[in-house]
């Protein structure tokens, strides 16, 4: 059976924003993430992300024009990636029982931790490129 999810991309002076999995969870503990979760019957993927970012990191990206980036897959999970960088409110951890940390990262500097991905690295690259090459 697939597992659909929705993650964002969250971008600030060319960092990426990433939640480190609580110890405690049953699935991909420990390791660094994207913030997002999973799509609920009868909601899109744009629905899901503006939902799980309000839930985890207390902002709003409703007012955002939300298109899928990409989309990969992990085994029997279906991630849906949207990039952002504008966004209502400030990112704070507000469940800290999925995460127990939020910080910022360079792309460029992410060989060293232990990530819920091995692709995170390439792709976040990549998604970093793109907005730069986008934003002047």
């Amino acid at each position: 059976m697939t597992v659909r999810v929705a993650a964002a991309v969250l971008l600030k002076d060319h960092r990426v924003l990433l939640g480190h999995r609580h110890p405690a969870r049953t699935n991909y503990p420990d390791v660094w993430d994207l913030p997002g979760g999973h799509i609920e019957v009868g909601e899109t993927a744009a629905e899901a992300i503006t939902r799980e970012l309000a839930e985890e990191l207390a902002i709003d990206v409703s007012g955002s024009v939300l298109h899928p980036w990409q989309t990969v897959w992990v085994d029997d999970i279906e991630m849906t990636i949207f990039v952002l960088d504008s966004w209502t409110g400030t990112v704070r951890n507000a469940q800290p029982a999925e995460h127990d940390a939020l910080d910022w990262f360079d792309a460029e500097n992410l060989t060293d931790l232990a990530l819920a991905n091995v692709r995170y690295p390439q792709l976040l690259g990549a998604a970093v490129a793109e907005n730069r090459a986008s934003r002047p």
